[in-house]
């Protein structure tokens, strides 16, 4: 696990919610505090899609590019949100990618949770086990991951 400062919060929120950047990542959950709080889980509610036989979503969570707009909506304005929290995570797809054989078992999910407070985003990596096991080195793998996904999109950050 490693938290990582964002240096520069508007170009952040520029790549998060105006770019595709972030669209294939999974929304777990979203908190924000504005005017008011708003709390959105990111589990697809998959009766809603069967009714019309519509095209199911392929996840159990929905990705990030779905619910983006959402959360502009909440957060655009001329004041800036008190808090804000987003947790998101790999699809299943790029979990096994990521990850060797061995550890995709006992590793459910590869997270991140992007915390935003008096005006500083931090995004902290995480890593969701679905067993006990102490080789850690799957964490160092997505940790090393999210560093190089940063520079690779030009967001400069500092660890804490």
């Amino acid at each position: 696990m490693i938290a990582l400062k964002i240096k520069n919060t508007r170009q952040f929120m520029s790549v998060l919610l105006a770019s595709e950047v972030f669209d294939d990542f999974l929304l777990e959950s979203a908190e924000l505090h504005t005017a008011n709080t708003y709390h959105i889980d990111g589990r697809v509610n998959k009766e809603f899609f069967m009714a019309d036989d519509e095209q199911i979503p392929p996840y159990d969570l929905s990705e990030w590019r779905s619910l983006k707009p959402v959360c502009y909506e909440l957060i655009k304005g001329k004041r800036t949100p008190l808090s804000f929290k987003f947790v998101m995570c790999v699809s299943p797809d790029e979990k096994l990618k990521l990850l060797q054989e061995e550890y995709n078992s006992s590793v459910s999910s590869l997270v991140f949770m992007l915390r935003f407070k008096e005006g500083e985003i931090i995004l902290t990596t995480g890593v969701a086990l679905s067993g006990f096991t102490l080789d850690k080195s799957f964490e160092k793998i997505w940790d090393d991951y999210m560093r190089r996904f940063l520079t690779g999109v030009n967001i400069d950050f500092e660890e804490l």
